[in-house]
């Protein structure tokens, strides 16, 4: 039988209600509704999206426009060979780079997709569930709506559900929603029917894991229908953004291969009409084709980026995807968590109030060093200012002595906690007085206690005191204690239990306007953006049986997550580059702006925006929203992948950190992923493109900082490889249209030229070192060409001269009865070794350090080498059509290939003079 649909959300019904609507009573289902609603719902396990075969993913790679039109002129060049019956050497010759470059490009995107694969592995636990009135342990996929289930210390929760009994129930939902802080749950509560899942303190969520007590609950979805399903299906449907790089170089294979067309279609025809044979005119196209294309990019650009990665993992940032090296260096949007990205996740005491003074708390994370420094406030009524004689340390032991947690020094240094964060930091504000938690509780041994609840919102301790030393704060109204109840919790709470308070004078009567007075001292720490506790002690308390009053105020402890030391100068960076740093929490709003106060990410009255005005808002609102905000809190999954795509719709190129379940949609969407590798689930770095290796948002900036390097090579040796291939394009098209027999380079020689002359050097300029002030720019415009700032106009104006200078040398030894074709061919790549060095930088070479890239120069002497052994050396002679030149010849080449290299040079110095010239005037 079908349960009837719930009239409100679960959350929003009492637990009576909810088994009701499922038609599920205290004994569980039975074993006949069970099978019903397992063949009609499903199991209980997530859906997975079939991602591309590796098949369809080498196949895609043959879509590429310019490897299409390679395996057209290897055909046709077959066909060429095959009619003059020679060996198809350039046919095969191309079909092999085609071959190499489509295996590059499959095995950068042959990795399969895991990441629901990992979400799937959250979902898998046993589970104790009720049926036909018995406890049994079952797999959870076998799990229905209405089963009940049975939850403790230590379980992952394996269904949504609603609770109906709870004893001290506290579940850590970091993985679904960002927050680490465990979660205290109560059965009892009914909300309201908009309450976000973060606030959702009575139901159970699938993937979590309980931390403390026990529950009971009744299954209310399984499988996809789950929060957990819900994220996987927007992992299903989330985009995986291309990345600038690749949507450029897509663009940049279209413009080729267009001209490379019109230009191979306008020389055939004027050929043909200056009476050409069709023949010859077909191999100058062929040419021509093997020409534009540059064939040893994808490699170069392939090694560029692996050498990025290495240099990103140096600084503990680990690239999963190789695109996104560079795409890092086109980022104009940040949105990062804030708990351990932006903060350090230690909790920290930042201030206390004891008497009328407040104490600043100095130091850093857990480490026990730090001052305390004093400020007097403005007494209540009645009230003597001051600090009462030995209040701060009695309410710093107290800290220690209502805890259990414990500071701990790891063997390398570092100072950790042991037990819960925000009792941790209790122990180390003691510890900075001198106060040794181990010694105080060795001392004052703990007799009773009241665990800390939801309901209560306190804990309290019973201590030995028989000296009196620990209460002598208290003066005469504790004589003759020999035990000391100290109790923390909620200001306000603990606030309704005393009557007395411990002022300048020592114990004093608290009156009404006093304790307003504290309240408004908590709420004032708490705008801050602070977690505020109180505390009191009350001597002569007999035990937990009675009532816990007549107590005495000690005081409150304020603390912070506090931002991370070098953060704030990464922000600084990013606004100097032109980023727009974001913070997406799930904390309160309180706590964000204050952080972002704290880095300078925000003005001290900046909007917050809360992921409750994200649901309501529209596309157009949302749009106007991310154009302005800089903070979000209280943010739930779909809503930071709402921001994602917002911020993508006006045009920005957005990196998004994540560490939980929660994230995962948001980086796969995102142009660059970016995943927690410390605090991070698995399913986040499964979805991300890159992992923080130290969790540190300073890290990102400089990655960044690495990933515009990275694209300013990119850049370098596009501008050098392309140059050269238009100047190679003009020489070859020029030649019929001259009047000359033949054509002067044959595919081969072309495919050489691009693979080793123009390669070479290009991997050694990717080795290139920054220039100065590569995080004083603005990053690339979204969707700005390749060509975009002078590469375009670089490329033709360079490739023109460069053929001018050729085609002049061509006709001088075409008519000089020398083999002119070999000249050509030898001049051609020469040159590009001088093209090389002078495409190192837009200054004169004089003005570059000569040895900070030696790898160029490696790469020049090595590959000129080469070139002459094709000169030199039979075999290779023979099967690259050339012949070995004579002194004259070669001084020809060599003559030539100088006057292009000094040309670069002279442009760059006329540049600069007119640049001096204009900033001058």
């Amino acid at each position: 039988m079908t349960p009837s649909p719930a009239a409100s959300p679960w959350h929003a019904l009492a637990p009576e209600a909810c088994l009701q609507a499922l038609e599920a009573s205290s004994d569980g289902l039975s074993t006949a509704q069970c099978a019903e609603r397992l063949a009609r719902l499903g199991p209980n396990r997530l859906e997975l999206k079939a991602g591309r075969s590796n098949l369809r993913i080498l196949w895609d790679q043959f879509s590429n426009v310019m490897l299409i039109m390679l395996l057209a002129v290897a055909a046709v060049s077959a066909g060429v060979a095959y009619a003059a019956q020679r060996f198809p050497k350039d046919a095969i010759a191309i079909v092999l780079i085609v071959g190499l470059n489509a295996l590059l490009g499959y095995l950068q995107e042959s990795r399969a997709q895991q990441a629901l694969q990992a979400l799937r592995n959250m979902a898998q636990p046993l589970v104790t569930v009720r049926r036909d009135g018995l406890w049994e342990r079952l797999p959870s996929e076998q799990l229905v709506p209405g089963d009940l289930i049975r939850v403790e210390a230590g379980d992952r929760v394996p269904a949504d559900a609603r609770l109906l009994e709870v004893a001290e129930l506290g579940l850590r939902e970091a993985a679904l929603t960002g927050e680490a802080e465990a979660v205290n749950k109560l059965a009892v509560l009914v909300l309201e029917p908009a309450t976000p899942v973060l606030e959702r303190q009575n139901c159970l969520f699938q993937g979590t894991e309980v931390v403390r007590g026990r529950g009971l609950a009744v299954v209310t979805a399984t499988g996809m229908q789950t929060e957990l399903g819900r994220i996987a299906q927007m992992i299903n449907t989330a985009g995986g953004e291309t990345t600038p790089l690749q949507e450029r170089l897509d663009g940049l294979a279209n413009v080729l291969v267009g001209s490379a067309l019109a230009l191979v279609a306008v020389v055939v025809l004027l050929g043909w009409l200056m009476g050409q044979r069709l023949l010859d005119l077909l191999e100058v196209a062929l040419s021509m084709a093997v020409a534009i294309v540059p064939e040893g990019l994808p490699a170069v650009i392939t090694v560029t980026l692996a050498i990025g990665t290495q240099r990103m993992v140096q600084r503990a940032a680990l690239i999963r995807r190789l695109p996104a090296v560079e795409a890092l260096g086109s980022v104009t949007v940040i949105c990062t968590d804030k708990t351990g990205t932006l903060t350090l996740n230690r909790q920290v005491v930042q201030e206390l109030r004891s008497g009328t003074t407040a104490l600043a708390v100095s130091g850093n994370g857990y480490d026990p060093h730090g001052d305390f420094r004093a400020t007097d406030l403005a007494p209540p009524p009645g009230a003597t200012a001051g600090l009462a004689p030995g209040g701060r340390n009695l309410l710093l032991q107290a800290g220690v002595l209502c805890s259990d947690a414990e500071l701990k020094q790891e063997p390398d240094g570092r100072w950790e906690i042991l037990g819960d964060p925000t009792e941790g930091a209790l122990v180390v504000a003691a510890a900075k007085a001198d106060l040794d938690g181990f010694a105080l509780r060795s001392h004052y041994k703990r007799d009773a206690e009241i665990p800390f609840s939801s309901e209560r919102q306190l804990m309290a301790v019973w201590v030995q005191d028989r000296e009196g030393t620990l209460q002598a704060p208290l003066g005469t109204s504790a004589s003759g204690s020999a035990t000391l109840m100290i109790s923390k919790g909620a200001p306000e709470v603990i606030l309704g239990t005393c009557d007395r308070w411990l002022d300048g004078s020592g114990a004093a009567a608290l009156s009404d306007d006093q304790r307003q007075w504290w309240l408004e001292q908590a709420r004032d720490l708490a705008a801050s953006g602070l977690r505020v506790l109180a505390f009191a002690c009350a001597p002569h308390h007999p035990s937990p049986e009675h009532e816990l009053e007549h107590q005495v105020l000690l005081g409150l402890m304020a603390q912070l997550d506090p931002a991370r030391p070098e953060v704030a100068e990464a922000v600084s960076r990013c606004r100097e580059a032109g980023i727009r740093p974001v913070m997406i929490t799930g904390d309160h709003p309180l706590t964000a702006r204050a952080i972002g106060v704290n880095i300078g990410l925000v003005d001290a009255g900046a909007e917050v925006v809360l992921g409750r005005q994200l649901e309501e808002a529209d596309a157009g609102e949302l749009a106007a929203i991310v154009g302005r905000c800089h903070i979000y809190a209280r943010v739930p999954p779909e809503q930071k992948l709402r921001i994602v795509k917002a911020l993508q719709g006006l045009g920005q190129i957005v990196a998004m950190t994540g560490d939980g379940v929660n994230d995962a949609p948001a980086l796969k969407q995102a142009h660059i992923g970016v995943a927690m590798g410390i605090t991070g689930t698995e399913v986040s770095k499964e979805a991300s493109d890159m992992v923080l290796l130290d969790d540190n948002f300073a890290t990102i900036v400089n990655a960044v900082e690495q990933g515009r390097l990275v694209y300013a090579n990119i850049r370098r040796f596009i501008k050098y490889i392309l140059g050269s291939n238009v100047g190679e394009l003009i020489t070859i098209g020029s030649a019929p249209l001259l009047g000359l027999m033949g054509v002067p380079m044959t595919p081969l020689q072309i495919l050489w030229m691009n693979l080793v002359t123009d390669g070479v050097p290009a991997l050694a300029l990717a080795l290139e070192p920054g220039e100065a002030g590569l995080m004083q720019r603005p990053p690339a415009e979204p969707g700005e060409s390749i060509f975009a700032r002078g590469i375009g106009s670089y490329i033709l104006r360079i490739g023109v001269v460069f053929a001018a200078i050729t085609i002049t040398m061509m006709l001088y030894a075409s008519r000089s009865g020398v083999p002119w074709k070999t000249i050509v061919f030898t001049m051609l790549c020469l040159a590009q070794m001088g093209h090389a060095l002078a495409a190192r930088s837009d200054r004169p070479l004089v003005q570059v350090a000569p040895f900070s890239n030696p790898w160029l120069l490696g790469a020049v002497v090595f590959t000129t080498l080469l070139q002459l052994s094709l000169l030199y050396v039979p075999v290779l002679s023979t099967f690259f059509g050339t012949v070995p030149l004579s002194a004259r010849d070669l001084g020809i080449c060599v003559g030539f290939s100088l006057l292009f290299f000094f040309y670069l040079e002279l442009e760059k110095v006329w540049r600069l003079w007119r640049r001096r010239r204009s900033a001058d005037a």
